[in-house]
């Protein structure tokens, strides 16, 4: 754990900028698996400016669902994506070469309780990082949208 908020903290943000641009040029092929488990791709309207904004997010998956923490690394700030989904609920989210709108939803603290175990179990940084900061580590449920059109792969980047 501490090797990965060491990483986090002194090359992560720089990496992560290229992490997304490899997941959506590879469709997923690069940047789906990683070495902690999965990552998608989330594409939320940043709440000041208006402009589309993406993170690659470590997720767990489970009854259609797509769970991801808002643990910052255990910083004691939210990610400035989750006040953008506070602000935005509604999301655009890759998954390997899948693509699909979702509502993304953070977990009342009652519904939070109940699925902590289960996250923690999947990947147990979700409640290191809990650790390292007074704040909750807020739960979002990445909910697909169901529509006619709702899944297809993702467009090849020129």
């Amino acid at each position: 754990m501490k090797l990965t908020v060491a990483f986090d903290r002194t090359v992560g943000r720089p990496l992560y900028r290229v992490h997304v641009r490899l997941y959506r040029l590879t469709r997923g092929r690069i940047g789906h698996k990683s070495p902690v488990g999965p990552m998608l791709l989330m594409t939320v309207t940043g709440r000041r400016t208006g402009q589309s904004r993406s993170v690659t997010l470590l997720y767990y998956e489970a009854r259609s669902t797509y769970y991801v923490m808002g643990s910052n690394g255990g910083r004691t700030g939210h990610p400035t994506w989750l006040l953008n989904v506070r602000a935005n609920g509604h999301v655009r989210v890759q998954v390997g070469a899948r693509c699909f709108d979702a509502l993304a939803r953070e977990l009342p603290p009652e519904e939070r309780a109940s699925v902590w175990p289960e996250l923690t179990t999947f990947y147990s940084g979700w409640a290191h990082y809990e650790t390292l900061t007074d704040r909750t580590i807020s739960v979002i449920a990445l909910e697909p949208k169901v529509t006619t059109n709702a899944t297809r792969r993702a467009p090849r980047q020129a």
